[in-house]
């Protein structure tokens, strides 16, 4: 049982509960919720398992190949994750990392061509990020940001046209990892006072642009959205102000963690904007999830 705990915290479960909400929330922007849940059972219960699946491939994958490239690091700066701890062996967690990444693609395939081409694109981008791009200090913002934009065009391809017509909404997650990648530079040692106003400006950004979007989607039905944009500022802005004003190591990985948290319901507001509040509140229940098993394994 150690053993399959160490494999699972190279993979940090409660962010993959995290990626699974971009595919739901990317599934209800295409208008897929909606038929699915008016009988077309046939037709998108199965892309949307198998986009699901997907996800927790390619997020596990991803993460755990963070671990394989930072483990001489991890030896000095955190000595207890499990490459570096001996519970996990280097091999076995690059065997682990590349089947799970191999799986995300398979997954993505099996629903369509397009699907395969994001899957792919998520692969990449998250292995470059885990070998080069977050030593980026530019770029590898950018690098994380594109890998989450493009997961939740993974859940919009189930029906492609989709993306062409509702692009735009990626570009919310690519600002919002962007910040949270910039926040957590000072995670380790902290004195990052540049980045954190940086990504405080960027969370004031995205959550006009999530009222922005419901209000255009749903004029001044936007009301209903509005509960799930102010829960999604309570998780955010708080412990960053804190964070802020002390710049303390600490107080500086719970942002990040209250940031990758809050991705759920981020995802759950852009989901009810655009297939209304009760498919909004479908996603919610990854929340508790997310969070109990952000107590059992590192979420940073």
């Amino acid at each position: 049982m150690e053993k399959l705990l160490a494999y699972l915290r190279l993979t940090r479960p409660a962010n993959i509960v995290t990626a699974i909400s971009d595919i739901w929330a990317g599934f209800a922007i295409a208008g897929a919720t909606a038929f699915l849940l008016a009988g077309q059972t046939e037709e998108y219960l199965a892309p949307f398992l198998w986009l699901t699946l997907a996800t927790i491939g390619l997020y596990g994958g991803g993460v755990a190949f963070n671990d394989v490239f930072d483990a001489e690091l991890d030896k000095v700066e955190r000595p207890e994750r499990p490459i570096p701890s001996g519970q996990v062996p280097l091999g076995r967690a690059i065997l682990l990392s590349l089947s799970l990444l191999l799986m995300g693609i398979i997954a993505g395939f099996k629903v369509s061509y397009w699907s395969g081409e994001l899957a792919v694109f998520v692969a990449a981008f998250a292995v470059l990020y885990d070998a080069w791009g977050k030593h980026q200090r530019i770029f590898g913002p950018i690098n994380m940001g594109l890998c989450r934009s493009a997961n939740l065009l993974l859940g919009m391809s189930v029906i492609p046209e989709s993306i062409g017509d509702y692009w735009y909404v990626a570009l919310i997650p690519l600002a919002y990892i962007s910040a949270i990648t910039m926040i957590s530079r000072g995670e380790v040692h902290g004195q990052n006072k540049i980045a954190l106003q940086a990504g405080f400006g960027l969370y004031l950004l995205i959550l006009v642009s999530i009222l922005t979007i419901s209000l255009r989607e749903n004029g001044m039905g936007a009301w209903q959205v509005l509960p799930l944009i102010v829960l999604f500022g309570y998780m955010i802005l708080p412990p960053l102000w804190k964070a802020m004003q002390r710049e303390e190591p600490a107080l500086i990985g719970k942002a990040v963690k209250s940031g990758v948290i809050a991705l759920i319901v981020m995802n759950a507001a852009l989901a009810a904007a655009f297939a209304g509040i009760w498919i909004g509140l479908a996603i919610l229940p990854l929340l508790p999830i997310s969070l109990w098993l952000a107590k059992k394994f590192a979420v940073t």
